[in-house]
């Protein structure tokens, strides 16, 4: 997804906003629509993904500072592994779609 979102910003990036007829712009106002309204389910969902993730984070924390138990640090070491990533990913989905925002203003 983050391949296709950069690819898509790329390539509204490259457009001629100033020079574009009604009707083109009429267009790329309804695909932009329809693209961003993909993102931004992408984006819930990966906000979803990250709170849980997040949460089960804090539990298996406090869960190993209660029992400092092998398993418990492997555990809470894998789901902070995870967590990081999707962080990052979920950021990189936010600034995507406000971008995509930004250049739906430009259309009007």
């Amino acid at each position: 997804m983050k391949k296709r979102l950069k690819e898509y910003l790329t390539y509204l990036e490259g457009l001629d906003y100033e020079n574009m007829t009604e009707n083109d712009r009429k267009n790329l106002k309804a695909e932009m629509l329809n693209q961003i309204s993909f993102f931004q389910h992408e984006r819930l969902v990966h906000l979803i993904v990250t709170i849980t993730f997040a949460i089960m984070s804090i539990i298996a924390v406090f869960g190993f500072s209660a029992w400092p138990e092998l398993t418990a640090l492997i555990i809470t070491a894998l789901l902070l592994a995870l967590l990081i990533p999707y962080i990052f990913h979920y950021y990189y989905l936010e600034n995507g779609v406000q971008k995509l925002y930004k250049y739906y203003d430009k259309c009007r």
